[in-house]
């Protein structure tokens, strides 16, 4: 991410999703980018309401509104994290989703599969430059076609890891994320011409 532009936009919603987008925005801010909040549904348990209480102490503004025009968002945010929708969403997509659709294949957006089904994702949905996967890939982040998929965590212990056959990438020395190699076919054919 440039620092030359650290305006990020951070989208939460009221589940468990949205509270590791309101952890995200905490700790952009403390890496020094400047993170805005677009929170219009909040939780009303008390881990959620603390979460949002640290954003608030560390002055990161909060949107009260989302722009209508999807130029109002790229013209201000070099990013967006989604953190609306978790793995156990079900329903209608809102039209914030259709604005990142139209609008964010040309910007890096983030998130935590985005709302997709666990395990069948959607070849429909939204579909992001970029995936971020906590603890463990899951098995809609086959699916993902964008150019970089992280998987954030390293706190997994080994017997949990044999037992489910997770097969976990290896972490670079202290490392809390590891970049996973996508298969696609841009890749495919990269690695093809890198060779001849």
């Amino acid at each position: 991410m440039s620092r030359e532009n650290p305006a990020v936009l951070v989208c939460c919603g009221p589940g468990h999703n949205g509270g590791d987008g309101l952890v995200c925005a905490r700790h952009l801010k403390m890496f020094g980018y400047k993170p805005t909040l677009f929170y219009p549904r909040r939780a009303n348990k008390p881990l959620f309401k603390r979460l949002f209480r640290q954003c608030e102490s560390l002055d990161i503004p909060l949107l009260s509104f989302f722009p209508s025009e999807p130029n109002l968002i790229t013209d201000s945010y070099n990013f967006v994290v989604d953190a609306l929708f978790g793995l156990g969403f079900k329903g209608n997509v809102i039209n914030i989703r259709f604005i990142f659709k139209s609008q964010f294949l040309l910007n890096p957006l983030l998130g935590d599969h985005c709302g997709w089904d666990i395990e069948a994702g959607d070849e429909n949905g939204l579909k992001p430059d970029m995936l971020i996967s906590l603890t463990a890939p899951k098995m809609c982040a086959k699916l993902f076609k964008g150019k970089h998929h992280f998987l954030g965590g390293r706190f997994v212990p080994k017997t949990l890891e044999q037992k489910y056959e997770l097969n976990l990438p290896v972490y670079a020395g202290s490392d809390c994320i590891v970049e996973i190699k996508i298969e696609n076919e841009e890749t495919k054919y990269q690695e093809e011409n890198d060779t001849t």
